[in-house]
């Protein structure tokens, strides 16, 4: 079966281009148009919009993007077991992550994984919680690193407990303590994440009956801790998104403790390298990293 148009389809919703998708694919813009439209015919529907703000599924190409995506993902593991029976590494691993684990993790456990594997190729994708979650649910990534949102017939493994810290401006009055309870929130302009991104600590205002003043709400972790270092408010954050910047502002425990779960999942049918990648990712952890 030729799946390039099936691919070309994919990477132009994920790249917001057809142009930049033919481009991967080795077509010219007229070559990815034509077959686009040669697809496009086969299906009898359209799968693309096209404007000047990119490309976008169209309501049937939403429709049968998951199918088009099990295809490719079934071909992928069927190169890779028969790179495998030959004695050959090679494939494409899809990775979907959120902005801690990116920064911190991931250059430690692919430097260590192409070390074992260097015949893989890796395709990153990074969001929110809730963006992985949809990845992994639509094929799109084939192994995501998650909180608490694990798609139903996902294989999950617990990687790691991270401290939620409560972080002030390095002048503020109580930057010096060494635990403040979550009630304090309440008395001061609150910076926090979009909805999707920052479930963990809405979870846990839930639970203990508090209401945030949320003053700025954005979708970039490192604009909270710009913010919070110029004083304009005060927020909640994972530890492990926190280092490297301690020398700009105070991270003080909570108490009582609070924590998010970090763990990664597989989507069903995962490859064997996707299966590989997670094996490395726990033994890289497991070794204090």
């Amino acid at each position: 079966m030729d799946t390039k148009k099936y691919r070309l389809i994919v990477r132009a919703v994920e790249l917001n281009s057809l142009t930049l998708a033919g481009q991967e694919l080795g077509l010219t813009q007229s070559g990815a148009s034509r077959a686009l439209a040669e697809l496009e015919k086969e299906l009898g529907f359209a799968l693309l919009t096209r404007s000047r703000g990119g490309v976008r599924p169209t309501a049937n190409g939403n429709l049968v993007l998951p199918t088009i995506r099990t295809i490719l993902a079934a071909e992928e593991k069927l190169e890779q077991i028969s790179s495998g029976i030959l004695g050959i590494e090679k494939g494409v691993i899809s990775v979907g992550t959120f902005t801690s684990v990116a920064v911190h993790w991931l250059p430690g456990i692919i430097k260590e994984f192409e070390r074992l594997h260097p015949g893989i190729e890796f395709r990153l994708f990074s969001g929110d919680y809730s963006d992985v979650s949809a990845w992994l649910s639509d094929g799109t990534v084939e192994v995501g690193f998650v909180s608490d949102i694990v798609p139903p017939k996902c294989a999950y493994s617990p990687l790691r407990d991270d401290r939620l810290m409560l972080i002030l401006p390095k002048d503020h009055p109580y930057a010096q303590y060494r635990r403040l309870s979550l009630s304090y929130v309440e008395n001061e302009d609150f910076i926090t994440l979009n909805e999707n991104s920052d479930q963990d600590t809405r979870r846990a205002f839930a639970a203990a009956g508090i209401r945030p003043n949320v003053k700025f709400t954005t979708k970039d972790d490192y604009a909270i801790i710009s913010m919070v270092e110029k004083g304009i408010g005060i927020s909640i954050m994972p530890e492990l998104l926190l280092r490297g910047h301690l020398d700009k502002i105070a991270a003080i425990p909570l108490d009582p403790p609070l924590k998010r779960n970090v763990g990664i999942a597989l989507a069903p049918g995962a490859s064997p390298a996707a299966k590989s990648f997670a094996d490395t990712v726990k033994n890289w952890l497991r070794r204090g990293n």
